[in-house]
């Protein structure tokens, strides 16, 4: 797929707003994923066709023009969503796996785990471009573009941050434009029968001719 996600608010940290509030120009230097979210749920009424909602989390660096001379770098995470509908076929089997354990009264006993077969999926993707990126006024704003609030954050994707996140909507906003590039599947255990053929050694040789 080939998305392009537009106006899409970041979540500022505590310097990085007082930057975009007090600076006169703003312009974002680098994108990389910091972690995703992906979820799947079987779709009512299709059977063997699953939802994919996936929640990337994107950080942003970006630089800012306080003064003349005077250039400030802050960062921040913006977050978008995508919804996928793929067909993965049924599978509704258990599957039990077994592994050594030391618990056993022998000290050589095996463990069963339990599984199934349910389909998992996979997001493969490259770090986003940054189209465009602006600074609007908390009016100028429309929040309808938020995927999710500032609590919905995990901490595996603030911890990448030295300070909090937070989301003022009271202080000019970044907005930024990303385009995606992604690949989306689906894959399960299968069983695959492959038919075996009969073989035996040459009794023969083989002469090339000469000429």
């Amino acid at each position: 797929d080939k998305d392009c996600f537009e106006d899409v608010p970041v979540f500022l940290t505590d310097y990085g707003r007082d930057v975009v509030e007090h600076s006169s120009n703003v312009r974002t230097c680098s994108a990389s994923i910091a972690a995703t979210n992906i979820t799947v749920n079987p779709v009512p009424f299709n059977r063997g066709f699953y939802q994919l909602n996936i929640r990337i989390y994107i950080k942003i660096v970006a630089e800012a023009c306080i003064s003349p001379g005077n250039i400030c770098e802050f960062e921040g995470v913006a977050v978008v969503e995508k919804k996928v509908v793929l067909f993965g076929s049924e599978g509704n089997v258990n599957v039990f796996k077994s592994e050594l354990s030391g618990d056993c009264f022998c000290g050589k006993g095996c463990r069963y785990t339990k599984t199934n077969n349910l389909p998992v999926a996979v997001l493969e993707t490259v770090d986003p471009i940054i189209l465009s990126a602006k600074v609007v006024e908390p009016a100028q704003h429309c929040h309808c573009n938020c995927c999710c609030s500032i609590d919905e954050v995990p901490e595996c994707v603030c911890a990448n941050f030295h300070e909090d996140l937070h989301d003022d909507r009271e202080c000019p906003k970044l907005l930024v434009s990303l385009g995606l590039f992604s690949v989306v599947r689906i894959e399960r255990p299968a069983q695959y029968l492959i038919n075996a053929v009969e073989y035996c050694v040459p009794e023969k040789e083989c002469h090339t001719p000469v000429d």
